[in-house]
């Protein structure tokens, strides 16, 4: 347990500590209003999230710590993905260092909102599926779930995620990193597309689960 714990600690603080100097280096100070923002709605929640984790379900904890892709396809998703967000932190900084066209400041506390209801998606897929890992793979005894937000779109998660994303260049206040976000879109549909093609071929009942749940993200839109 206190390996794990050190583990998550590392893991928050490594974060923290990566995100603050790619968006405050970029701006040329802490006074970055929208930085701090984010800092605050992303990482605060996250470590509520691990605490509860930990207490709860520390295999799942260990599990979400322990990814790593695999399948090629899908280490160049994360790359891409890895790629999208330097840039999109980096623009913020930069936005506010130049004073470039930039969301006011109401909107950042709306997208901060939208961020925290997307983190509440986040919490209740952890708390519906047991089997989430963040690695594409089948696990022994794996079963598909199809209630709760299971029984609504096929990858509540990414829904979650989707949610989460897109709300962060708004919060920065900056439409180039909103903009460089909106790749995210592609991103995952690629990596569902793989996700699913593993799906069905180690999970039974998935190709009847996909018949049942039509949408995979967003109810009668995707």
């Amino acid at each position: 347990m206190k390996k794990l714990i050190a583990k998550g600690l590392c893991f928050l603080l490594v974060g923290l500590a990566a995100l603050a100097l790619l968006i405050f280096v970029p701006a040329g100070t802490l006074r970055f209003p929208n930085g701090w923002l984010l800092l605050g709605v992303l990482f605060l929640p996250m470590l509520v999230l691990g605490a509860v984790l930990l207490k709860k379900d520390p295999e799942l904890l260990r599990k979400r710590l322990s990814a790593k892709e695999e399948q090629t396809q899908q280490r160049a998703v994360v790359a891409l993905s890895g790629l999208m967000f330097v840039a999109a932190f980096v623009l913020a900084g930069l936005t506010f260092r130049f004073g470039w066209p930039a969301f006011p400041f109401w909107a950042s506390l709306i997208a901060s909102a939208f961020f925290l209801a997307g983190y509440l998606v986040y919490a209740e897929v952890l708390r519906e599926n047991a089997w989430l890992s963040r690695t594409i793979e089948v696990q022994s005894g794996q079963k598909v779930i199809d209630t709760g937000l299971y029984g609504v779109v096929r990858h509540p998660m990414y829904a979650a995620t989707l949610m989460l994303f897109l709300s962060m260049g708004v919060i920065l206040g900056s439409p180039f990193s909103f903009a460089v976000l909106l790749f995210y879109i592609p991103i995952i549909a690629l990596r569902m597309k793989n996700e699913e093609k593993v799906l069905e071929e180690g999970l039974p009942g998935y190709r009847e689960y996909k018949k049942k749940v039509k949408y995979r993200v967003i109810p009668f839109i995707w």
